[in-house]
């Protein structure tokens, strides 16, 4: 005797019965007709910018800053030494505990981009919510340092359509990274190094955090290894195209074809 234990592929199947023959029967075997085609494809799927198609050995250090300040101090320092400047992305409550060390990192010459008011999982919420995590921290990092922040990295690494749009709409690039030094699971220095070495490129973004346990110890040794190999290492918005540019499927931006759309 036959039974069924779970029918909930029953509605797919019907889908996939009426897409896969019933139209295309009633098309001539033409497949489905174009409105249905269009109506799957309408929204193209948004992709934050993780890289840069490109020649030019060219790369960025970017620092994550949520959680603590101790090590800071000392990355700066070994960033100064080297004659490197980087993209600091700040979250608002680590900007109210650590307002001095926000103008430290400012006067050093690095820049500032936005990671959220309250590092949250975005695509939990609505756009305007959204909105509000990025507007606080715009206002946070203008008042503090003067600059305008045009740089914004998600929460986790989380995005959809709907934070790109809305990053979009208040002027901000959405960031990812190309190149994870996964610092954050307390790698030793020579795991650490290993990794951004091993798989650095030109035009990648590459992701450490301010208060890792090892990535001072790690950090030297990596920028020698970069320069060394003929990277020059720059902030985020030195690397990236600002317009006249598309997003692969990787999400590594290359300049826009003449003449294409």
């Amino acid at each position: 005797m036959w039974r069924v234990y779970n029918l909930r592929w029953l509605p797919g199947l019907l889908v996939a019965v009426l897409v896969g023959v019933v139209y295309p029967v009633a098309a001539g075997w033409g497949g489905p007709p174009a409105r249905m085609v269009a109506a799957v494809s309408a929204t193209p799927r948004l992709l934050p910018i993780y890289g840069v198609d490109t020649t030019e050995r060219k790369v960025a250090i970017s620092f994550d800053a949520a959680w603590g300040a101790e090590k800071t101090p000392e990355i700066l320092d070994i960033l100064d030494r080297y004659g490197v400047k980087t993209t600091f992305f700040l979250v608002g409550f680590w900007i109210d505990e650590h307002p001095d060390m926000v103008k430290e990192i400012a006067a050093r010459g690095h820049e500032i981009g936005n990671h959220t008011a309250n590092h949250p999982h975005l695509n939990s919420l609505d756009k305007e919510a959204i909105k509000r995590e990025l507007a606080v921290v715009h206002e946070q990092i203008k008042s503090l340092t003067g600059q305008t922040a045009v740089l914004f990295r998600p929460p986790f690494g989380e995005y959809s359509n709907k934070v790109i749009e809305a990053a979009r709409e208040l002027g901000y690039y959405t960031i990812q990274w190309s190149v994870d030094s996964l610092d954050w699971q307390d790698l030793s220095a020579d795991a650490i190094h290993r990794r951004v070495v091993g798989n650095v490129h030109p035009g990648a973004i590459v992701l450490f955090h301010n208060n890792a346990t090892h990535t001072p110890a790690a950090l030297p040794g990596i920028i020698e290894a970069l320069k060394a190999d003929g990277y020059e290492i720059v902030p985020v918005s030195e690397l990236i195209y600002k317009d006249d540019y598309i997003i692969d499927h990787r999400g590594f931006q290359k300049r826009r074809p003449r003449g294409g759309p």
